[in-house]
């Protein structure tokens, strides 16, 4: 019983932590077409930033290095559009067939420069950033640290801004209406280029969130960039793609498999069942949990 409480608890947070990831893929994906392989680079570079500034090197406050390890999700995000993304979604010597898969390879290529730079710089040992809170709490009388707990609930909040931000402000529903009908959204005199901005931004920003949190609960490393890219793209796939409902609700599902996976088998393998229930899904139903046929 103490074992089945410990999943539920950890799978909550994993869950909250995949799906706050996840919706900014999805968003990326159902505004631009572009499904980023260097989803984790995004959420990696934020943890690792995090942590030089806030204990590794600089011994700054957490406040700070919270803050710049968002602020460096961002500034990863923008890379990839404005260096990889753009161009090539622009260049003429590029076949518009073979523009996405171009892209995505693009992407990919990036995520492993970027895991091969972290280790380069850091070495390819695990950091962890200062937990937000200290101390323990009796969850069902299983002990969990609060730390865990607060980051289940700041990753929903951060879901319920995400929310009030795409139903409530006018960007918001121009974001939510480029997803559905880019080319009316155009006639009715939206940039769409200012929107794939403001989207990126805003992915870069929840990955961010994402890699932060990640980093104060399970610690970073340059070897997590491929794992994350994964669980994110089996995500949104298994959720549907471009649905970030789906993507949640496929999150909570990634998120208590993989947990299940690493205490009762082995954490190498964690990612193996996700990947195996997708493959299954794909053929009883190709557009995901709750995607449109």
């Amino acid at each position: 019983m103490t074992l089945l409480l410990q999943v539920l608890v950890d799978g909550f947070v994993i869950g909250a932590l995949y799906g706050l990831g996840a919706a900014g893929f999805t968003i990326i994906f159902g505004v631009s077409g572009v499904l980023n392989l260097a989803h984790g680079g995004v959420m990696v570079v934020a943890a690792m930033v995090a942590w030089m500034v806030a204990g590794g090197i600089l011994h700054a406050s957490l406040l700070t290095g919270v803050v710049c390890g968002v602020a460096a999700g961002m500034v990863t995000a923008y890379a990839t559009y404005y260096l990889v993304v753009r161009p090539a979604q622009r260049s003429r010597r590029i076949p518009d067939e073979e523009r996405e898969i171009f892209i995505l390879t693009a992407t990919l290529l990036l995520g492993i420069v970027i895991q091969e730079g972290i280790a380069y710089l850091f070495t390819s040992n695990p950091v962890t950033v200062p937990p937000l809170v200290s101390g323990v709490v009796h969850v069902f009388g299983v002990r969990t640290p609060t730390n865990e707990l607060l980051i289940g609930v700041i990753s929903w909040v951060v879901l319920g801004l995400l929310w009030l931000f795409v139903n409530r402000t006018r960007q918001g529903k121009a974001v939510l209406a480029a997803s559905i009908n880019p080319h009316g959204l155009a006639m009715l005199g939206f940039e769409l280029p200012q929107i794939h901005r403001l989207v990126w931004g805003l992915y870069g920003l929840l990955g961010g969130v994402a890699g932060v949190l990640l980093a104060t609960f399970e610690g970073a490393s340059s070897g997590l960039v491929g794992g994350l890219t994964a669980s994110a793209f089996i995500i949104v796939v298994l959720g549907g793609l471009g649905s970030v409902p789906g993507s949640l609700v496929a999150a909570y599902v990634i998120g208590f498999m993989e947990t299940v996976t690493a205490y009762l088998i082995s954490p190498a393998i964690r990612t193996l069942p996700g990947m195996v229930l997708l493959l299954l899904i794909l053929y009883v139903r190709p557009q995901g949990l709750l995607g449109r046929r």
